[in-house]
Order: structure tokens, then sequence, then C-alpha cells
């Protein structure tokens, strides 16, 4: 009786308490809301010149979301990129558009099929002029991006410059509503091996996803490759769905917990699934984010697949849309999300940076252990570790410079132009002569790679000079510049098995689109090669699971 005395002593003075802190922090906010307004104020009457309020207060939003974390936005009422983020769709006319620097404007990269950029004739590498009269001359990406789209049905004139014609196009275009397929492409790539490539989470994913499984399956597929490489997530439903189509009715996938009780939320599998017992490969990267950790992660926990590939990014946070006071929308993070094996998988910690300013992330030795449903081991706090670590080859740096390069995609544009067809999409090849083609192409093209080992030696000048011991060690520099100097023909002879692929890759999009991209990469794909090989060996693949 004592006890439970204290105990409700206890709870008596520690309720006043609790009331004095929550006011507190609500002065705290009313204070500092109370010196912005002031500050505001103050510089709207005495500041030099005349400030917009939406710029200035948009100024002070970001920076303030900016500080939160990277998934916590302000979204105008007038934005619809929260639209295209949450459905996958959005209305305009279905293009990738890039800044063409030594041309000063944005440029066509990739028309997507059945689209009305597509439809109507649009072609990579065409140079932005005008859109409905108003020159794209300097303007920057994503306000041209802002005029390319609008309201479904609307028309505008756009004005293009293509390589290989004197005369400027002229082409009448009607924006339409897009939404991009998040199943690229799926096919048998081999002897009862099937493999679906999921780009995203979009509305509509899962029936898909669906719908290439039933597909596959029909086709006499007994193993498949589920692709997750470079999926940055989305919907949280449509993962949960989507595992649902390899594992039972009643099975709890997602679990989160946050501040409001309502955060808190269970998500089970409510529907029969498709496909419970056919091996399965799920191969990751570290751009495997979110709702494609949770499916992969899910997978791992629950034992019905082998995840391959590298550590993904680490995204265990949920948000969540609420208006504001202006019609706009607010995307908050709301919780964290645990799946079935009890593990948080959250690596970045955006509270708490280090003496340097950076995120900090949660160190191996600090991650806790927790078990898949057959007892296998696996950890929290930094992403999927997969059960089979394969990773792509490292590139050089001229090989970057070269797929990012106007050059390239112009010298792609000029080989379509040669060519009426090629090769179907996997099977395309460019011969040696084309290459040597490609080379001189780029020779000639003013192409410059900007090679990282330059940098660095310049890096080292700059450090031996300020420490006195550059004059000494001169000749040594000059050896060592002279060693690595290379001319630019002889870099991309070298880096040829490295730079042909992606060159392929290129030219096959144009002529079969996303999904023959998709498809064409796999022929020099070793992840890929990888999992095929593993699923090959049905007593190696049940060792991974049930060690």
């Amino acid at each position: 009786m004592k006890n439970k005395s204290i105990l409700f002593l206890f709870l008596l003075v520690s309720l006043p308490l609790l009331g004095q802190k929550t006011e507190s922090h609500n002065a705290q906010i009313a204070r500092h809301l109370e010196l912005f307004d002031d500050i505001y104020r103050q510089i709207d009457l005495y500041y030099v010149d005349t400030l917009s309020a939406d710029t200035t207060i948009g100024w002070a939003i970001k920076s303030m979301l900016g500080h939160v974390d990277p998934f916590t936005q302000y979204y105008p009422e007038d934005d619809d990129e929260l639209r295209q983020m949450a459905t996958g769709k959005y209305a305009g006319i279905g293009s990738v558009i890039r800044y063409n620097t030594k041309a000063k404007r944005a440029m066509i990269v990739e028309p997507y099929e059945g689209t009305p950029s597509q439809l109507a004739g649009l072609q990579a590498g065409d140079i932005i002029l005008s859109i409905d009269g108003q020159d794209m001359l300097s303007v920057a990406t994503p306000e041209v991006s802002n005029m390319l789209r609008g309201e479904p049905g609307t028309s505008f004139e756009l004005r293009v410059r293509r390589p290989g014609e004197e005369e400027p196009l002229t082409f009448r275009l009607t924006r339409k509503t897009i939404q991009m397929p998040t199943v690229p492409y799926y096919g048998m790539v081999g002897d009862g091996m099937g493999y679906i490539y999921l780009s995203s989470f979009a509305s509509g994913s899962t029936q898909e996803v669906r719908h290439a499984l039933a597909d596959l399956r029909g086709q006499g597929m007994t193993r498949l490759v589920l692709d997750l490489r470079d999926n940055g997530g989305g919907s949280i439903d449509e993962a949960i769905n989507i595992v649902n189509l390899f594992v039972g009715k009643g099975e709890k996938v997602v679990y989160t917990r946050g501040k409001m009780a309502s955060s808190n939320r269970e998500y089970f599998t409510t529907g029969e699934p498709l496909d419970t017992v056919t091996p399965m490969v799920v191969l990751v990267n570290g751009s495997t984010a979110s709702a494609a950790e949770i499916l992969s992660g899910s997978l791992q926990d629950m034992d019905r697949a082998v995840v391959m590939g590298t550590r993904t990014y680490g995204k265990g946070l949920v948000q969540a849309i609420h208006e504001v006071s202006d019609r706009g929308n607010l995307k908050i993070t709301i919780s964290r999300y645990y799946i079935p094996s009890g593990r948080c998988i959250q690596a970045y910690d955006y509270r708490h940076l280090t003496e340097d300013g950076r995120v900090g992330t949660v160190p191996d030795s600090l991650t806790r252990v927790f078990h898949t449903r057959g007892g296998r081991e696996v950890r929290d706090g930094g992403g999927i570790k997969p059960d089979v670590e394969a990773r792509e080859d490292s590139l050089g740096s001229i090989v970057y410079d070269v797929m990012n390069s106007d050059e390239m995609l112009l010298y792609v544009t000029r080989y379509v132009r040669r060519h009426d067809h090629i090769a179907p999409a996997g099977s395309f090849a460019l011969s040696d002569a084309d290459y040597d083609e490609f080379v001189q192409y780029m020779q000639e093209s003013g192409f410059e790679s900007h090679r990282r080992t330059d940098e660095v030696l310049d890096l080292l000048r700059k450090a031996a000079r300020l420490e006195g011991v550059y004059d000494e060690a001169q000749t040594e520099f000059q050896q060592l510049e002279a060693r690595l100097k290379t001319d630019l023909a002889s870099e991309l002879q070298r880096q040829r098995a490295a730079i042909r692929p992606y060159l392929e890759e290129e030219i096959v999009s144009r002529y079969y689109f996303q999904r023959g991209r998709a498809q064409q990469l796999l022929r020099t794909d070793k992840v890929f090669d990888r999992a095929v090989e593993l699923l090959h060996d049905p007593d190696a693949y049940k060792r991974i699971l049930h060690p």
C-alpha cells in the first residue's frame, strides 16, 4: 500500500511538471515566431530594395526544412511534383530534357514511347529553341520543364534545332496525362529464367508486377530475378501489395512508430499470393531505397528470396502529406518503419550532424542483431545488407564523362540517321569499326574529359607549394604528370570494354525505348549473371536461405 501511495504521489508531482514543460515548449515557439516576424517586418521596412514576400519567405521555409531531413518538403498549390511522386502521373509531353552547355539551351534527351513527344516525331538531341514563341536561350532546365508541362489537352508550339538539319523544325504538341510504366521491362532470359525490372512504386505498380509474373509463369518460368536496383521507392501500400504476391495472407510486413498515435500503424498482407515457391533473387544497390527496401527487406526477413548486390540506401522513414494554409502541401516525416524481423533500416541521423556538418551514419559496431524467420542473422541501422554481395565493375572517370556528354548523344543521333534499323534489343552490338568511328567523332567534337588524376595532381602541387617543397620535387612532379598523361583516342580505346555497352544502350533506346534499354543492359550485367548462376544451383540457393 505504501508503494502505491508513493507512486500516486509521484504521478501527482509529475503531471504539473509535464504541463510546465509543454507550456515552455509552446512559449519558446511563440517567442521565436515573434522574433521572425519582427525581423522580417524590419527588413521589409528598412531594406534598400523592395523584397518579394513569396521569394523571401520561400527562402526561409526551404532553409528551415533543409535542416530537418531531405524528405520533408513544402509544395506550393500549383506544383504538380507531389502528385507525380504519389501517382506516377503528370501532364506534359513525356520527354526527358537536360541542359546542353555548348548550345546554352535545354535539349531533348529521351522521348518516351507512346507519348506526345515521341508520336509528334521529337528525337533525342533536338535543341529547344522556343516554346510558344518564347526564346529558351540560357533558360534553366527546371523552368523549361515547367513550360512543357500544363493542363491535359492544352497545346503549344515547340521549335527545335536538329543536328544534321539546316532549318529549325516546328511541332504542334498537345499535352496529355503521362504515366510511365513502373515495370519498363520483363521477359524470359533463359531456360525457365524470368526477369522483372521494377523501377519505382506508384499507383498501379502491383498490377504491373502481377501481370508480368502471371505472364512469365505462363511461359514456363521456374526461377525469377526481381531487379530493384536504382529504385528510389514510392508508395508503401504498393510495396506491401507486391510482397503479398510472394507470401501468404495475414503476414505482418511493416509497422510504423511516430510521435502521434495516428502514426503508429501495422500493415498486413490481405490477399491470396500468386507465387510462394519459385526460387527468387532480388537485386539491390546503393540507390535502392524506401519502399524498395521494404520489399527487399521483407522478402529477406521471411526467407522468401535471396538478396544480392550491394547495401541499400537506408531510408527507414515514412512521410505523409498535410495541407497547409495557402492550399499548398507539406510532405513531412511522421514515423519510422520496421520490417518483419523488427529492425529499422534507417542509416542516417539527420538530427545529429558530425563535427564537420555532415550527416552521421550508424557504425556497424553499434547496429543490433535481429533474425529472419529461419534464424539467419540480420542487422538494423544501415539499409538492407545483401545475402550475397555482388558489385558492378568500377568505372574510370572518362567513362562517366562520356556517358554524360552532349557529344555522345550527338554521335548516337548521327548513327541513328545512318541506320534505318538495328538488331533486336538484347542482341545489338557495335562493330569494332563503329567504335573506331565513335572515337574519331569524339576527337573532332572537342570533347574534354576532366580526369580525376589531373585534379588530384593539381591539389598535390598546391600543397607542395604551401609547404615549400615544390621546387625540390618539381622534377618528380613533371615525371608523374608525363606518366599519367594520355591522349583522348588512346584513353577511349583503353576503356572500350567499359564505354561500348553504354553506347550500345543509348543507341538501342532510340529504336526500342525504355524496355529496349533495360533489355540491352542485361547483355553485360555481371551482377545479373551472378543471380542467374545462383538460381541454377539449387543447393547453393538453399544453403543461403536455410544454413
